[in-house]
This record gives C-alpha cells, sequence and structure tokens, in this order.
C-alpha cells in the first residue's frame, strides 16, 4: 500500500540541497506518519526522507522476526545516502523512531540536530524489561492471534518480539544518557497524557541531559512542576475542537490531514473504551470527543485524537531551534 512505502519530498522553491532530514517512524506505524512534517520541512528547505523498519508495512506478524539492529543498520545506511547529497543532516522520530535517532546521532556528530516527536527514551509498562525473554515462548502477549491490520499506515496489534526490540533501543538511549549529555540542538515534543510513555521522565531527560542552549520542549497539558524557559506549554484539553486531552500519535498530523484530521476519513474508535455502547456509538459517526487512549470522561465519547489544532505552531517553534 502506497501510505505504508519510504518517501522523499524536494526542497520547495529551492534547487540547491544543503539541508537534509531523514525521519524515521515508530513501533507499528510506517513512513506516512511525517506526511504532513514531510511538507512543513520542505518548505523551509529540507530533502526530506522517510525509512521503512523491517517488519512494518506489511502485515502485524511480520514483526515476529524483526531486530533493531536492522533498524539501526538501516538508518545508517540512509544517513551515508543523505550525506552524498547535502551539506547539513537532520534526523527526526516518532517514538521508537526517535529512539533510532537519538542512538545514531550520538555516535556521529556531523548530525547537526534532531526533531522528537514522542520519543519512546522510557515507558510507562513496567513489565517491558521481561518482554525479550517472553518473546522467545510467546509469540502474541493476547491469546487471541491478530489479522492483518485495519487502517492504511499503522498496525493496530503488535508482537510481543515488537515491543521487545523498543525495549532494546529504549534501554540503550536510557544507558547513554545515564553517563553522558547531549549538546546539539533538539526539539522534542511530549503529551502529559501519553498512553505509552513515562513522559515525566524524559521531561527531566532533556532538562539535565540535553544541554544546547537553543532547545525547545513543547508540553501538551497543564503547567509541569518548575517549568524552564525551555519549555513551551500548550493547554492539552481544547473544547472548541472537543478535545479532552493530546494523544501520543495526534502530535504529528495537520488538522487539514484529509485521513486523520477534523474532516478526516478515518475515526479510531477503538480506544480503551470499556462499554460496548461507546465504541458502536463512535462508529455510527455520532459526535464524539478526542483523547489519548484510555481517558475516559462521565458523558462523554471518546475516539482516538488523531490530528494537532495547532499542528502550525508546532512547526514554527521546530524551526525557531534550528534558526530556520
Amino acid at each position: 500500500m502506497k501510505a505504508n512505502l519510504p518517501f522523499e519530498v524536494k526542497p520547495l522553491g529551492s534547487p540547491a540541497q544543503r539541508r537534509g532530514i531523514l525521519l524515521i517512524h515508530g513501533l507499528g506505524d510506517s513512513p506516512w506518519s511525517f506526511v504532513d512534517i514531510s511538507q512543513s520541512l520542505a518548505e523551509q528547505g529540507f530533502l526530506v526522507r522517510t525509512v521503512l523498519l523491517s517488519g512494518h508495512g506489511t502485515r502485524p506478524a511480520d514483526l515476529i522476526n524483526a531486530d533493531f539492529r536492522d533498524w539501526q543498520t538501516l538508518v545508517e545506511k540512509q544517513v551515508a545516502l543523505l550525506k552524498q547529497e547535502v551539506d547539513e543532516v537532520y534526523l527526526g522520530g516518532f517514538s521508537t523512531g526517535g529512539n533510532l535517532a537519538f542512538l545514531y546521532a550520538e555516535k556521529d556528530n556531523d548530525i547537526r540536530g534532531l526533531m522528537l516527536f514522542s520519543p519512546g527514551f522510557q515507558t510507562d509498562e513496567p513489565l517491558i524489561s521481561l518482554t525479550p525473554a517472553a518473546a522467545l515462548f510467546r509469540d502474541w502477549l493476547r491469546s487471541e492471534v491478530p489479522g492483518t491490520q485495519t487502517n492504511i499506515a499503522r498496525y493496530f496489534q503488535t508482537p510481543t518480539n515488537g515491543f521487545a526490540q523498543y525495549y532494546q533501543t529504549s534501554k540503550r538511549v536510557l544507558d547513554s544518557l545515564e553517563d553522558d549529555d547531549f549538546d546539539r540542538p533538539v526539539f522534542m515534543v511530549l503529551t502529559e497524557h501519553d498512553s505509552v510513555l513515562e513522559v515525566n521522565e524524559i521531561r527531566r531527560l532533556f532538562n539535565e541531559r540535553f544541554t544546547h542552549p537553543d532547545n525547545r520542549l513543547m508540553w501538551f497539558g497543564s503547567e509541569p512542576s518548575a517549568a524552564t524557559d525551555r519549555e513551551i506549554v500548550v493547554n492539552g484539553r481544547m473544547p472548541e475542537f472537543r478535545i479532552s486531552n493530546m494523544s501520543h500519535m495526534g502530535i504529528l498530523f495537520s488538522p487539514e490531514n484529509s485521513y486523520y484530521g477534523i474532516n478526516g476519513t478515518e475515526r479510531i474508535c477503538r480506544n480503551g473504551q470499556e462499554v460496548l455502547d461507546a465504541m458502536a456509538f463512535c462508529q455510527q459517526g455520532n459526535p464524539v470527543w478526542y483523547s489519548a487512549w484510555g481517558y475516559q470522561e462521565e458523558g462523554k465519547v471518546h475516539a482516538r485524537l488523531t490530528f494537532n489544532p495547532v499542528f502550525e505552531q508546532m512547526m514554527e517553534e521546530a524551526f525557531s531551534v534550528f534558526d530556520l
């Protein structure tokens, strides 16, 4: 499917390809995660390329044999190719892709900066460290064997080994940041109600280990404790858009996105609803609220939030970090 293929966007209005960026998707996702971000970057003169990590873009079961070292090798090869065409190379990543971007950049001082969207440095799942062993005995954590994907751009199920390979990237990021700082420009986005990540710990790492003075963290949620002047706080509750809070994936997409946007064709009703009537209500196209996975509020039915109402502001903040 076209949405799962890696793609390139050439800089708009500029024949000289002086600046390039490689964008790396997350676990269970696809290059299409960056369909809107890539256009914004191209408008700023970037040659933009995406990658498709092995085990992705086909069916969830193909992650059973995935290996994070293959993902790292792919990133290494694509960076080498990009270096042949541009003078300045940047990396960007979403979730697990953010881990891969960081792990490469820490070893290559030629990388000029990072754009990290919900980087998966640390999960809030306490048993994640058991998944490498569990993957040896159990392909799926749930008893039922999932089918194929039902969304053009991402998997809705992940085998045990997928989580195990994510854990391997996370462990290496945390081990690295325990010992060393990262002193090149970084733009990071986190959401307070992220259902996947331990965002307060990742925020701490940003403030303590990412030391470049131009760094910025865009935080969707309530005002965090001891907020610094490097943090941009955006209230994640936006009633005018029927949004209760921002989601892990919602930051990536423009409100105008034809698939995930305000008037998009895809609505993810599978959002941790405990009441079947709520799922049916959503699937019938009735007015719903939007949120991170698992959020519930009395009297409201929530679908997954798949768009970012302040997408343009987010990108402007990113560009300011790199003086674009």
